[in-house]
C-alpha cells in the first residue's frame, strides 16, 4: 500500500500516512469547506503519486467547488485519462460541462458513464438535466424517469422530473414529483424552491410563498430563492418587501442578471419608470440576449410613450423565447395603444394559449373584445374564478372586472354587477384610502385661492401658450378631447403627464423641508410663480420640441387649476363634463393601474364627485373669462364638429378638418378610452347607467341625482341635478 508523510500541522514528528487515509482527511476538509486544506494534501499525493486518478478527480471537485470550472474539467479529463473506465469521472465531468455550458461535451460524458455502468441512476440524472438546459423537455424527462426506475428512493431525480413537467406546462402533473422528493429528503432547499415555483405557475401564490419559506429557512442566502419569493409577493402587490428581497439577492450575487430584471419589473409596477429603466439596463449589461430582461426594456419604453420602440423588444424577447407568454401580452397592451386592435386581440389570445392561467391576459383581452354567448375566454374565466381562494386576490380582483366586462357585453347586468361590486370591494380592501383628508383638500384648496389672491398674483407667471390642459373625472370624455386635439397638425397630444404633480412636489421651504400643496401658493411671489410655469413648460415642450401646442390630458389636474393659471397664464384648460352618474358607474367598472383609489366604493365615489363638483365650480368663479371651458360629453357626441371648432379655437388655433377625422390618428393612446376613441363618434356609453339604476342606491344618494328626462338632441335621456 502506498503510504506518505501526514500534514499534521502540530504534530511533533511526522507520521506515515496510507494513501487512502490522506484521500479521506482531504474529503474531510473539502466537505467542511477547508479547501486550501484539502487541496494542499491532494497536491502531496500527486507530488509522491504523479497521475493519481483518484486523487485528480477529487483535486477537480475541489476546484468546482471553489468555482473554478475550466480548471476542475482539466483536472477530471486528467483522471480519466489516467483511469478511462471509471463511470463517476465521467458523470462528474459530464456536469461540469454541463455548468460550464458546454452541453455536447455533457452529453457525450453521460453516455460515456452509461456506456461503463448501464445502471448508474446519477448518470441518467444528469444526462437529463443536460437535456433540459438544451430545452430537450422529452428527453430529459425519460432520463429522469430512468434514474427513478434504477433508484425508486432518488429525491434529486424527483425534484429534477417536477422542473422537466412544468417545463412542458404540466404544472398540476409536477406536484406529485416535488412532494414525493420532499417526503424522501424533507430538508431539500431546492426541492421546496421549485415546488413554490410551480405553484406560482397555479397562480397558488399564498402556497408558494409558504414553499419559498420553507426554502430560504434552509438555505437564507439562496439568491435564487431570494428572487422567487420576491416574485410570489409582487404577485400579492407587496412591492416594498420584494424590493427589499431582490436588494438581499443583490447583495449575495450582484452579478446576477435576472435579479436586476426582477427588480426592474417591481420597480415598474409601481410606477418608477426612471429606476426601472437603470435595472433592466444593468440586467442587459450582464446578459444582452436575455428575452426576460429585453421584454422589460419593452415595458419600460412603453411607460416612457415609445410604443413603436417597445413593441421592437416585445419581439426581439419573442423571437429568442417563442414560449414568453408575457411578451405576447405585453405586445397585445402596446399594439392596443397604437390602434391596432385586431393583432393586440391576437396577442393576448396567444398570450393565454401558452399560459392558460395568466389573469392579466383575460384581463387585458376582456377590454379589447366585445364578447359572444359561448365565448371560450368566458367559460375559462368562469372556471378560473370557481377555485376560490387557490388564487392570489389580485388574479381575482383582474377577474371579477374582466367578467364584469364580459358579461356587460352580453347585457346580462345583474351579472356584470355582481362581478363589478366583488372586484371593488377586493381592490378597496387592499389599499388605502383616507376619504376625510382627501375630501378635506378639496376645502383647503378652496379656501386658499380666493379671488383677492388671484387678483394680486395675477399675470406673474411664465408667458408660453404651449400648454393646454386637459382635465376632469376620469371617464368623463378626456381622451376623446385629447384626440380631436392632438389630429391638429399643430398640436402634440402627450397624454396623462405627471409633470403637474412633480413640480408642486418640488416646492420646498426655505429649510429644505416638504411644503405640500396649497399651502405654499400664497407665499410664492412672482419670481417663484415664473420659475414654476417655466419649469413645466421646460418639461412638457421637451417631448415635442416644435409643436406649437402641447395637450397634457392628466384628468387629475382639476386639482391644480388656480396654480395652473398663475403659474402659466396663457395657457389654456379645457374641463371635460359627462352625466355624473355615467362618469361614475365607468370609473366603478375599471381597475385602474395606478391612484384613482376613491373609485373603488359607491358612497366614497359619489362623496368625491360632489367634493370635485364643487371645486370647479370654485375655479369658474375665479378665473378670468376665457381661460377655462367646458365641454361636454354628451354635446360633442350630438354635434362634433361645433364642438370640436369650439375645442380647437380655445386653444388658439386655426381650424383643421383632420380634427373631425380623430379616430384616425394613429398616436399611441394609453388610457381605458383607448379602443373608444379609435372609433368614429359613438352614443353607446350616453345613459350607460341605466339598467343598473335599482343597484346604484348608495351613489345616487350621495349624488342627490335623480334621473329626469332632458333631451341632449340625439333622443337620449340624461340625468340633471336636482
Amino acid at each position: 500500500m502506498s503510504t506518505m508523510n501526514g500534514s499534521a500541522a502540530s504534530a511533533p514528528t511526522q507520521q506515515i500516512m496510507p494513501l487512502p487515509q490522506v484521500l479521506a482527511l482531504a474529503e474531510q476538509h473539502r466537505q467542511a469547506g477547508r479547501l486550501p486544506a484539502a487541496e494542499d494534501l491532494c497536491r502531496q499525493i500527486l507530488k509522491a503519486v504523479p497521475g493519481h486518478a483518484e486523487t485528480l478527480h477529487l483535486l477537480g471537485i475541489i476546484a468546482h467547488q471553489a468555482g473554478n470550472l475550466p480548471v476542475a474539467i482539466d483536472l477530471l479529463r486528467q483522471a480519466i485519462a489516467s483511469e478511462p473506465r471509471v463511470p463517476l469521472y465521467h458523470c462528474n465531468l459530464g456536469e461540469m460541462c454541463r455548468l460550464a455550458g458546454r452541453l455536447d461535451e455533457a452529453l457525450a460524458a453521460g453516455r460515456q458513464a452509461l456506456a461503463l455502468r448501464p445502471d448508474y441512476a446519477e448518470a441518467f440524472n444528469n444526462l437529463g438535466i443536460a437535456h433540459y438546459d438544451r430545452d430537450e423537455f422529452d428527453e430529459a424527462i425519460t432520463h429522469y424517469r430512468r434514474a427513478i426506475a434504477l433508484s425508486a428512493n432518488y429525491a434529486e431525480a424527483h425534484s429534477n422530473l417536477g422542473n422537466g413537467l412544468r417545463a412542458k406546462k404540466q404544472f398540476e402533473e409536477s406536484l406529485p414529483s416535488y412532494h414525493r422528493a420532499l417526503e424522501l429528503k424533507p430538508g431539500y432547499a431546492e426541492a421546496h424552491n421549485n415546488l413554490g415555483t410551480a405553484l406560482r405557475d397555479l397562480k397558488r401564490i399564498g402556497e408558494a410563498e409558504a414553499a419559498y419559506r420553507r426554502a430560504l429557512a434552509l438555505n437564507p442566502i439562496d439568491p435564487l430563492t431570494l428572487n422567487n419569493l420576491a416574485l410570489a409577493v409582487k404577485d400579492l402587490d407587496r412591492f416594498d418587501e420584494a424590493l427589499m428581497l431582490l436588494s438581499q439577492s443583490a447583495a449575495i450575487r450582484p452579478d446576477n442578471h435576472q435579479t436586476h430584471t426582477y427588480l426592474a419589473s417591481t420597480l415598474l409596477a409601481q410606477h418608477k419608470t426612471v429606476e426601472a429603466r437603470a435595472a433592466v439596463e444593468r440586467a442587459l449589461s450582464l446578459k444582452p440576449d436575455d428575452a426576460d430582461a429585453i421584454n422589460i426594456m419593452g415595458n419600460v419604453l412603453f411607460d416612457e410613450g415609445k410604443s413603436e420602440q417597445a413593441l421592437e423588444c416585445f419581439r426581439k424577447a419573442l423571437a429568442k423565447k417563442p414560449d414568453l407568454s408575457d411578451a405576447y401580452n405585453n405586445m397585445g397592451n402596446a399594439l392596443k395603444e397604437l390602434g391596432r386592435f385586431t393583432e393586440a386581440t391576437e396577442s393576448y389570445v396567444k398570450a393565454l394559449e401558452l399560459d392558460p392561467r395568466s389573469t392579466g391576459a383575460y384581463f387585458n383581452l376582456a377590454d379589447a373584445k366585445k364578447f359572444k354567448e359561448g365565448d371560450a375566454h368566458l367559460a375559462a374565466m368562469e372556471g378560473m374564478i370557481g377555485e376560490g381562494d387557490v388564487l392570489s386576490e389580485t388574479d381575482r380582483t383582474q377577474l371579477h372586472f374582466a367578467l364584469a366586462k364580459a358579461y356587460a357585453d352580453l347585457e346580462r347586468h345583474g351579472d356584470a354587477f355582481d362581478h363589478m361590486l366583488r372586484g371593488n370591494k377586493m381592490k378597496r380592501g387592499k389599499i388605502e384610502y383616507d376619504e376625510p383628508a382627501n375630501l378635506a383638500l378639496f376645502d383647503e384648496i378652496i379656501g386658499t385661492f380666493t379671488k383677492k389672491l388671484m387678483r394680486e398674483k395675477k399675470g406673474q407667471g411664465a408667458s408660453s401658450k404651449v400648454p393646454v390642459f386637459i382635465l376632469g373625472m376620469p371617464r368623463s370624455g378626456t381622451t376623446l378631447v385629447e384626440q380631436i386635439l392632438s389630429s391638429h397638425p399643430q398640436v402634440h397630444g402627450a397624454g396623462e403627464l405627471r409633470e403637474m404633480h412633480e413640480v408642486t412636489q418640488s416646492i420646498r421651504r426655505s429649510d429644505g423641508s416638504d411644503w405640500l400643496y396649497p399651502g405654499f401658493v400664497p407665499s410664492m411671489n412672482a419670481k417663484r410663480l415664473r420659475e414654476f410655469g417655466e419649469d413645466y413648460v421646460r418639461r412638457v415642450q421637451a417631448l415635442a420640441p416644435d409643436a406649437p401646442r402641447v395637450t397634457d390630458k392628466m384628468p387629475s389636474n382639476f386639482y391644480y387649476v388656480g396654480l395652473i393659471h398663475l403659474a402659466m397664464p396663457n395657457a389654456r384648460i379645457i374641463h371635460t363634463v359627462r352625466d355624473p352618474i355615467d362618469t361614475c358607474l365607468s370609473c366603478f367598472s375599471k381597475l385602474f393601474s395606478h391612484e384613482q383609489n376613491h373609485t373603488y366604493d359607491l358612497g366614497e365615489l359619489g362623496r368625491f364627485y360632489r367634493a370635485y363638483e364643487r371645486l370647479m365650480a370654485h375655479w369658474r368663479e375665479i378665473l378670468p373669462k376665457g381661460v377655462m371651458i367646458d365641454v361636454r360629453y354628451e354635446d360633442v357626441v350630438a354635434d362634433l364638429e361645433s364642438e370640436a371648432r369650439r375645442i380647437i379655437a380655445h386653444a388658439g388655433l386655426e381650424w383643421d378638418d383632420a380634427c373631425l377625422a380623430f379616430h384616425r390618428n394613429k398616436r399611441p393612446v394609453k388610457t381605458a378610452s383607448a379602443t373608444q376613441v379609435r372609433r368614429p363618434i359613438y352614443n353607446s356609453s350616453i345613459g350607460r347607467w341605466k339598467p343598473y339604476e335599482d343597484l346604484l342606491a348608495p351613489l345616487l344618494m350621495e349624488l342627490k341625482y335623480r334621473p329626469t328626462p332632458v333631451s341632449d338632441g340625439i333622443g337620449e335621456a340624461v340625468t340633471r341635478t336636482l
